[in-house]
Protein backbone atom coordinates (compact mmCIF):
# COMPACT_ATOMS: atom_id res chain seq x y z
CA UNK A 1 0.00 0.00 0.00
CA UNK A 2 1.21 3.62 -0.91
CA UNK A 3 1.77 6.26 1.88
CA UNK A 4 2.67 9.47 2.52
CA UNK A 5 2.67 11.87 5.21
CA UNK A 6 0.30 14.74 5.20
CA UNK A 7 -0.12 18.27 7.44
CA UNK A 8 -3.05 18.56 9.39
CA UNK A 9 -3.93 22.25 10.32
CA UNK A 10 -2.47 22.86 13.21
CA UNK A 11 0.58 21.93 11.93
CA UNK A 12 0.82 18.39 13.34
CA UNK A 13 2.13 16.38 9.78
CA UNK A 14 1.09 11.73 9.86
CA UNK A 15 1.59 8.67 7.59
CA UNK A 16 -1.71 8.28 5.76
CA UNK A 17 -2.39 5.36 3.12
CA UNK A 18 -4.24 5.79 -0.04
CA UNK A 19 -6.87 3.50 -0.94
CA UNK A 20 -6.79 1.06 -3.47
CA UNK A 21 -8.29 2.63 -6.90
CA UNK A 22 -12.37 2.80 -7.66
CA UNK A 23 -13.21 1.45 -11.03
CA UNK A 24 -16.40 3.62 -12.28
CA UNK A 25 -17.36 2.47 -15.88
CA UNK A 26 -18.20 4.96 -18.58
CA UNK A 27 -21.89 4.32 -20.02
CA UNK A 28 -22.67 2.47 -23.02
CA UNK A 29 -25.26 4.70 -24.08
CA UNK A 30 -26.28 8.08 -23.63
CA UNK A 31 -27.48 9.27 -20.11
CA UNK A 32 -30.81 9.72 -19.85
CA UNK A 33 -33.09 10.68 -16.86
CA UNK A 34 -30.91 14.10 -15.78
CA UNK A 35 -29.03 16.50 -17.70
CA UNK A 36 -25.88 17.32 -16.83
CA UNK A 37 -22.72 19.77 -17.80
CA UNK A 38 -19.67 19.94 -15.73
CA UNK A 39 -18.06 22.90 -15.82
CA UNK A 40 -14.33 22.53 -17.07
CA UNK A 41 -11.06 24.54 -16.42
CA UNK A 42 -8.50 25.09 -18.83
CA UNK A 43 -4.84 24.57 -18.32
CA UNK A 44 -1.88 26.91 -19.47
CA UNK A 45 0.93 26.65 -20.96
CA UNK A 46 3.63 25.29 -17.91
CA UNK A 47 6.14 27.95 -19.10
CA UNK A 48 3.83 30.85 -19.36
CA UNK A 49 3.94 33.67 -17.65
CA UNK A 50 0.58 32.68 -15.83
CA UNK A 51 0.65 35.78 -13.33
CA UNK A 52 -1.88 37.98 -12.28
CA UNK A 53 -2.88 40.32 -15.61
CA UNK A 54 -0.45 38.29 -17.96
CA UNK A 55 -2.40 37.22 -21.37
CA UNK A 56 -3.91 33.77 -20.78
CA UNK A 57 -1.88 31.46 -22.96
CA UNK A 58 -3.62 28.07 -22.78
CA UNK A 59 -2.11 24.62 -23.14
CA UNK A 60 -4.29 23.80 -26.01
CA UNK A 61 -4.01 19.68 -26.37
CA UNK A 62 -4.18 19.27 -22.38
CA UNK A 63 -7.16 21.52 -22.16
CA UNK A 64 -9.66 19.87 -25.01
CA UNK A 65 -8.38 16.45 -24.03
CA UNK A 66 -10.24 16.88 -20.48
CA UNK A 67 -13.26 18.17 -22.13
CA UNK A 68 -12.81 14.60 -23.88
CA UNK A 69 -12.50 13.12 -20.77
CA UNK A 70 -15.30 14.56 -19.72
CA UNK A 71 -17.51 13.89 -22.79
CA UNK A 72 -16.28 9.78 -22.68
CA UNK A 73 -17.87 9.60 -19.19
CA UNK A 74 -21.42 10.78 -20.94
CA UNK A 75 -21.18 14.48 -19.22
CA UNK A 76 -22.04 17.65 -21.55
CA UNK A 77 -19.30 20.52 -20.92
CA UNK A 78 -20.09 23.63 -19.58
CA UNK A 79 -16.95 25.68 -20.99
CA UNK A 80 -15.95 29.21 -21.25
CA UNK A 81 -17.74 29.82 -17.75
CA UNK A 82 -16.42 31.01 -13.83
CA UNK A 83 -14.55 27.34 -13.67
CA UNK A 84 -12.73 28.42 -16.44
CA UNK A 85 -11.53 31.58 -14.64
CA UNK A 86 -13.73 34.27 -16.44
CA UNK A 87 -12.80 37.56 -14.63
CA UNK A 88 -9.91 35.74 -12.80
CA UNK A 89 -7.06 35.53 -15.00
CA UNK A 90 -8.86 34.27 -18.59
CA UNK A 91 -9.11 36.68 -21.11
CA UNK A 92 -11.45 37.68 -23.94
CA UNK A 93 -8.65 36.43 -26.59
CA UNK A 94 -8.07 33.31 -24.93
CA UNK A 95 -11.65 32.91 -24.56
CA UNK A 96 -12.98 33.24 -27.84
CA UNK A 97 -10.72 30.66 -29.23
CA UNK A 98 -11.83 28.39 -25.92
CA UNK A 99 -14.84 28.50 -27.69
CA UNK A 100 -14.53 27.76 -30.99
CA UNK A 101 -11.86 24.66 -30.23
CA UNK A 102 -14.47 23.36 -27.70
CA UNK A 103 -17.20 23.81 -30.42
CA UNK A 104 -15.14 22.18 -33.23
CA UNK A 105 -13.90 19.32 -30.62
CA UNK A 106 -17.62 18.64 -30.19
CA UNK A 107 -18.75 18.68 -33.61
CA UNK A 108 -15.93 15.75 -34.29
CA UNK A 109 -17.68 13.12 -31.04
CA UNK A 110 -20.95 14.46 -32.45
CA UNK A 111 -20.09 13.23 -35.47
CA UNK A 112 -18.41 10.17 -34.39
CA UNK A 113 -20.37 8.64 -31.62
CA UNK A 114 -23.73 9.10 -34.63
CA UNK A 115 -21.68 7.60 -37.27
CA UNK A 116 -21.23 4.07 -34.55
CA UNK A 117 -24.57 4.63 -33.71
CA UNK A 118 -23.57 3.61 -30.35
CA UNK A 119 -21.68 5.03 -27.24
CA UNK A 120 -22.37 7.78 -24.64
CA UNK A 121 -22.35 10.62 -27.12
CA UNK A 122 -24.58 8.59 -29.84
CA UNK A 123 -27.50 10.48 -31.29
CA UNK A 124 -26.42 14.21 -29.51
CA UNK A 125 -26.15 17.46 -30.63
CA UNK A 126 -22.71 19.75 -30.49
CA UNK A 127 -25.53 21.71 -28.22
CA UNK A 128 -25.87 18.67 -25.97
CA UNK A 129 -22.20 18.40 -25.23
CA UNK A 130 -20.53 21.96 -25.21
CA UNK A 131 -22.42 25.12 -23.43
CA UNK A 132 -20.23 27.84 -23.25
CA UNK A 133 -20.85 31.31 -21.16
CA UNK A 134 -21.33 34.67 -23.01
CA UNK A 135 -21.17 37.62 -20.38
CA UNK A 136 -19.26 41.27 -20.97
CA UNK A 137 -16.18 40.64 -19.88
CA UNK A 138 -14.11 42.49 -22.91
CA UNK A 139 -15.62 45.58 -21.60
CA UNK A 140 -13.07 47.96 -19.54
CA UNK A 141 -14.92 48.84 -16.68
CA UNK A 142 -13.51 51.78 -16.39
CA UNK A 143 -14.44 53.26 -19.43
CA UNK A 144 -18.42 52.27 -19.72
CA UNK A 145 -20.38 55.63 -19.64
CA UNK A 146 -23.54 55.56 -17.34
CA UNK A 147 -26.91 55.08 -17.67
CA UNK A 148 -28.53 54.98 -21.14
CA UNK A 149 -25.09 54.66 -22.87
CA UNK A 150 -23.94 52.13 -20.67
CA UNK A 151 -26.33 49.85 -21.23
CA UNK A 152 -26.51 50.01 -24.87
CA UNK A 153 -22.74 49.17 -24.31
CA UNK A 154 -23.19 46.13 -22.05
CA UNK A 155 -26.17 44.80 -24.71
CA UNK A 156 -23.47 45.33 -27.75
CA UNK A 157 -20.78 43.20 -25.43
CA UNK A 158 -23.37 40.53 -25.03
CA UNK A 159 -23.79 40.85 -28.82
CA UNK A 160 -20.70 40.09 -29.45
CA UNK A 161 -19.54 37.20 -27.44
CA UNK A 162 -23.22 35.43 -28.41
CA UNK A 163 -22.52 35.57 -31.79
CA UNK A 164 -19.44 34.07 -31.37
CA UNK A 165 -20.93 31.25 -29.57
CA UNK A 166 -23.53 30.66 -31.74
CA UNK A 167 -21.37 30.77 -34.50
CA UNK A 168 -18.78 28.07 -32.90
CA UNK A 169 -21.98 25.63 -32.48
CA UNK A 170 -22.41 25.22 -28.36
CA UNK A 171 -25.18 26.54 -26.60
CA UNK A 172 -25.07 30.01 -24.94
CA UNK A 173 -24.72 30.44 -21.09
CA UNK A 174 -25.59 33.75 -20.77
CA UNK A 175 -23.86 34.86 -18.01
CA UNK A 176 -23.85 37.60 -15.35
CA UNK A 177 -22.52 40.57 -16.06
CA UNK A 178 -20.20 42.83 -13.55
CA UNK A 179 -20.96 45.88 -15.85
CA UNK A 180 -24.38 45.22 -15.74
CA UNK A 181 -24.09 44.72 -11.48
CA UNK A 182 -22.50 48.46 -11.42
CA UNK A 183 -24.94 50.07 -13.76
CA UNK A 184 -28.37 48.86 -13.12
CA UNK A 185 -30.26 51.12 -11.11
CA UNK A 186 -33.45 49.17 -10.85
CA UNK A 187 -34.77 45.88 -11.51
CA UNK A 188 -36.30 47.26 -14.87
CA UNK A 189 -32.53 47.78 -16.41
CA UNK A 190 -32.18 44.12 -15.82
CA UNK A 191 -35.27 43.33 -17.90
CA UNK A 192 -34.71 45.80 -20.22
CA UNK A 193 -31.00 44.11 -21.08
CA UNK A 194 -31.78 40.02 -20.83
CA UNK A 195 -35.69 40.68 -21.95
CA UNK A 196 -33.62 42.55 -25.39
CA UNK A 197 -31.22 39.43 -25.66
CA UNK A 198 -33.88 36.99 -25.32
CA UNK A 199 -35.49 38.30 -28.22
CA UNK A 200 -32.94 38.21 -30.40
CA UNK A 201 -31.16 34.66 -29.82
CA UNK A 202 -32.78 32.58 -32.30
CA UNK A 203 -31.85 28.71 -29.66
CA UNK A 204 -33.15 28.84 -25.94
CA UNK A 205 -30.20 29.29 -23.95
CA UNK A 206 -29.10 29.22 -20.02
CA UNK A 207 -29.74 31.98 -17.65
CA UNK A 208 -26.85 32.21 -14.87
CA UNK A 209 -27.49 33.19 -11.55
CA UNK A 210 -24.03 33.79 -9.54
CA UNK A 211 -23.75 34.78 -5.91
CA UNK A 212 -21.82 36.23 -4.36
CA UNK A 213 -19.52 33.87 -2.63
CA UNK A 214 -18.81 33.13 -6.49
CA UNK A 215 -18.44 36.95 -7.16
CA UNK A 216 -18.70 40.32 -4.46
CA UNK A 217 -19.05 42.04 -7.91
CA UNK A 218 -22.37 40.50 -8.48
CA UNK A 219 -24.24 42.17 -5.36
CA UNK A 220 -27.86 42.96 -6.02
CA UNK A 221 -27.73 41.19 -9.18
CA UNK A 222 -31.65 41.19 -11.09
CA UNK A 223 -31.99 44.82 -8.95
CA UNK A 224 -32.16 43.66 -5.47
CA UNK A 225 -29.92 42.27 -2.32
CA UNK A 226 -33.25 40.59 -1.07
CA UNK A 227 -33.05 37.46 -2.87
CA UNK A 228 -36.72 36.89 -2.92
CA UNK A 229 -37.46 40.18 -4.66
CA UNK A 230 -34.66 39.60 -6.79
CA UNK A 231 -35.95 35.95 -7.45
CA UNK A 232 -39.45 37.53 -8.86
CA UNK A 233 -37.75 39.90 -11.20
CA UNK A 234 -35.60 36.78 -12.73
CA UNK A 235 -39.18 34.73 -12.29
CA UNK A 236 -40.66 37.55 -14.98
CA UNK A 237 -38.29 37.75 -16.91
CA UNK A 238 -38.51 33.82 -17.19
CA UNK A 239 -42.61 33.66 -17.31
CA UNK A 240 -42.34 36.34 -20.37
CA UNK A 241 -39.59 34.33 -22.37
CA UNK A 242 -39.99 30.69 -21.54
CA UNK A 243 -39.24 29.90 -25.22
CA UNK A 244 -35.93 31.48 -24.97
CA UNK A 245 -34.71 30.02 -22.00
CA UNK A 246 -33.80 25.90 -22.12
CA UNK A 247 -32.72 26.20 -18.71
CA UNK A 248 -31.84 28.28 -15.39
CA UNK A 249 -28.68 27.85 -13.43
CA UNK A 250 -28.18 29.21 -10.05
CA UNK A 251 -25.22 29.05 -8.01
CA UNK A 252 -26.57 31.22 -4.34
CA UNK A 253 -25.75 27.51 -2.51
CA UNK A 254 -29.09 27.84 -0.84
CA UNK A 255 -31.24 24.34 -1.42
CA UNK A 256 -34.44 25.73 -0.41
CA UNK A 257 -34.63 28.69 -2.26
CA UNK A 258 -33.51 26.45 -5.23
CA UNK A 259 -36.19 23.94 -4.62
CA UNK A 260 -38.99 26.50 -4.36
CA UNK A 261 -37.89 28.57 -7.78
CA UNK A 262 -37.77 25.01 -9.54
CA UNK A 263 -41.41 24.16 -8.45
CA UNK A 264 -42.37 28.08 -10.17
CA UNK A 265 -40.58 27.51 -13.22
CA UNK A 266 -42.67 27.28 -16.74
CA UNK A 267 -43.02 23.94 -17.77
CA UNK A 268 -40.09 22.76 -20.01
CA UNK A 269 -37.75 25.36 -18.68
CA UNK A 270 -34.97 23.37 -16.49
CA UNK A 271 -33.55 23.91 -13.30
CA UNK A 272 -29.60 23.22 -13.62
CA UNK A 273 -28.28 23.68 -10.19
CA UNK A 274 -25.28 25.15 -9.45
CA UNK A 275 -25.20 24.20 -5.58
CA UNK A 276 -21.65 22.39 -5.11
CA UNK A 277 -22.53 21.80 -1.55
CA UNK A 278 -26.28 20.41 -1.52
CA UNK A 279 -26.12 18.85 -5.52
CA UNK A 280 -26.85 15.22 -4.09
CA UNK A 281 -30.33 16.10 -2.59
CA UNK A 282 -31.46 18.27 -5.41
CA UNK A 283 -30.27 16.04 -7.99
CA UNK A 284 -31.84 13.17 -6.58
CA UNK A 285 -35.40 15.65 -6.26
CA UNK A 286 -38.67 15.47 -4.09
CA UNK A 287 -40.70 12.58 -5.70
CA UNK A 288 -42.42 15.50 -8.20
CA UNK A 289 -39.34 17.33 -9.28
CA UNK A 290 -35.83 17.27 -9.44
CA UNK A 291 -32.66 19.85 -10.30
CA UNK A 292 -30.53 18.74 -13.55
CA UNK A 293 -26.74 20.24 -13.10
CA UNK A 294 -24.39 22.24 -14.40
CA UNK A 295 -21.83 22.50 -11.82
CA UNK A 296 -17.98 22.38 -10.84
CA UNK A 297 -17.94 19.95 -8.57
CA UNK A 298 -18.74 17.54 -11.16
CA UNK A 299 -15.54 18.22 -13.11
CA UNK A 300 -13.62 17.05 -10.24
CA UNK A 301 -15.82 13.96 -9.45
CA UNK A 302 -16.68 12.97 -12.88
CA UNK A 303 -16.04 9.53 -12.86
CA UNK A 304 -18.43 9.75 -10.01
CA UNK A 305 -21.03 11.51 -11.32
CA UNK A 306 -21.43 9.51 -14.77
CA UNK A 307 -22.07 6.33 -12.25
CA UNK A 308 -24.31 7.89 -10.56
CA UNK A 309 -26.38 9.27 -13.24
CA UNK A 310 -26.01 6.28 -14.93
CA UNK A 311 -28.25 4.17 -12.16
CA UNK A 312 -30.91 6.86 -12.22
CA UNK A 313 -31.41 5.61 -15.61
CA UNK A 314 -30.95 2.26 -14.81
CA UNK A 315 -33.89 3.21 -11.95
CA UNK A 316 -31.27 2.49 -8.95
CA UNK A 317 -32.06 5.69 -7.42
CA UNK A 318 -30.53 4.50 -3.81
CA UNK A 319 -27.39 3.35 -5.01
CA UNK A 320 -27.29 6.88 -7.50
CA UNK A 321 -27.74 8.70 -4.48
CA UNK A 322 -25.37 7.51 -2.31
CA UNK A 323 -22.55 7.52 -4.61
CA UNK A 324 -23.65 11.68 -5.16
CA UNK A 325 -23.45 11.80 -1.35
CA UNK A 326 -20.25 9.79 -0.61
CA UNK A 327 -18.81 13.19 -2.94
CA UNK A 328 -19.97 15.89 -0.76
CA UNK A 329 -17.33 16.12 1.68
CA UNK A 330 -14.81 16.61 -1.28
CA UNK A 331 -17.50 19.34 -3.17
CA UNK A 332 -17.71 21.38 0.36
CA UNK A 333 -14.12 21.54 1.11
CA UNK A 334 -13.30 22.46 -2.43
CA UNK A 335 -15.74 25.19 -2.25
CA UNK A 336 -15.51 26.45 0.95
CA UNK A 337 -14.66 30.28 1.60
CA UNK A 338 -13.65 31.98 -0.10
CA UNK A 339 -15.71 29.82 -2.85
CA UNK A 340 -14.45 31.72 -5.48
CA UNK A 341 -10.89 29.69 -5.37
CA UNK A 342 -12.71 27.05 -5.88
CA UNK A 343 -11.14 26.37 -9.06
CA UNK A 344 -7.64 25.75 -7.70
CA UNK A 345 -9.11 22.84 -6.17
CA UNK A 346 -10.30 21.61 -9.42
CA UNK A 347 -7.15 22.03 -11.21
CA UNK A 348 -5.31 20.45 -8.07
CA UNK A 349 -7.48 17.24 -8.66
CA UNK A 350 -6.46 17.21 -12.36
CA UNK A 351 -2.90 17.69 -12.08
CA UNK A 352 -2.96 14.73 -9.33
CA UNK A 353 -4.85 12.28 -11.41
CA UNK A 354 -2.48 12.69 -14.39
CA UNK A 355 -4.65 15.17 -16.71
CA UNK A 356 -2.47 17.83 -16.49
CA UNK A 357 1.40 18.01 -16.50
CA UNK A 358 2.44 20.73 -13.90
CA UNK A 359 -0.12 22.51 -11.08
CA UNK A 360 -0.15 25.97 -13.08
CA UNK A 361 -3.47 27.77 -13.67
CA UNK A 362 -3.46 31.02 -15.39
CA UNK A 363 -3.60 34.42 -13.80
CA UNK A 364 -1.24 32.97 -10.75
CA UNK A 365 -4.65 31.20 -9.39
CA UNK A 366 -2.58 28.00 -8.17
CA UNK A 367 -1.63 30.16 -5.44
CA UNK A 368 -5.47 30.62 -4.47
CA UNK A 369 -5.40 28.09 -2.10
CA UNK A 370 -2.86 26.66 1.10
CA UNK A 371 -0.49 23.76 1.49
CA UNK A 372 -3.14 22.30 4.05
CA UNK A 373 -5.86 22.64 2.26
CA UNK A 374 -4.69 20.91 -0.96
CA UNK A 375 -3.42 17.99 1.57
CA UNK A 376 -7.08 17.88 2.61
CA UNK A 377 -8.72 17.94 -1.05
CA UNK A 378 -5.83 15.12 -1.76
CA UNK A 379 -7.09 12.90 1.50
CA UNK A 380 -10.66 13.78 0.75
CA UNK A 381 -10.52 12.60 -2.97
CA UNK A 382 -8.79 9.73 -2.04
CA UNK A 383 -11.84 8.84 0.41
CA UNK A 384 -14.55 9.27 -2.29
CA UNK A 385 -12.35 6.68 -4.72
CA UNK A 386 -11.26 9.62 -6.97
CA UNK A 387 -8.03 8.97 -7.28
CA UNK A 388 -7.64 7.61 -10.24
CA UNK A 389 -3.80 6.00 -9.74
CA UNK A 390 -3.35 6.38 -6.12
CA UNK A 391 0.35 5.47 -6.23
CA UNK A 392 0.81 8.65 -9.26
CA UNK A 393 -1.48 10.61 -7.10
CA UNK A 394 0.60 10.20 -3.70
CA UNK A 395 3.88 11.12 -5.51
CA UNK A 396 2.73 14.16 -7.38
CA UNK A 397 1.06 15.24 -3.41
CA UNK A 398 4.69 14.17 -1.59
CA UNK A 399 6.36 16.44 -4.37
CA UNK A 400 4.64 19.33 -3.76
CA UNK A 401 4.43 18.93 0.14
CA UNK A 402 8.21 18.42 -0.32
CA UNK A 403 8.64 21.37 -2.58
CA UNK A 404 6.40 23.58 -0.16
CA UNK A 405 8.51 22.46 3.12
CA UNK A 406 6.38 19.93 4.80
CA UNK A 407 8.55 17.04 6.39
CA UNK A 408 11.81 18.91 4.97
Amino acid sequence: MTSLILPDADGVTRRYTVRPATSWARPSAPLGSRRAYAAAHVIPEATADNTPGAPAQLNWDATLAYRHELWSYGLGVADAMDTAQRGMGLDWAATQQLIKRSGAEAASVVAAGNASGKGATAGKSVRDLVACGAGTDQLDLSAVPEGASGLRAVLDAYREQIAVVSEAGPKVILMASRALARLARHPEDYLHVYGTLLQEVDQPVILHWLGTMFDPALAGYWGSDDVAQATEAFLGLIREHADKVDGVKVSLLDAAHEVALRAQLPAGVRLYTGDDFNYPELIDGDGSRHSDALLGIFAAIYPAASVALQNYDAGNAAEARAILDSTRELGKHIFSAPTFYYKTGIAFMSWLNGNQAGFQMVGGLHSGRSVVHLARTFELADQAGLLRDPALAAFRMSDFLRINGVGA
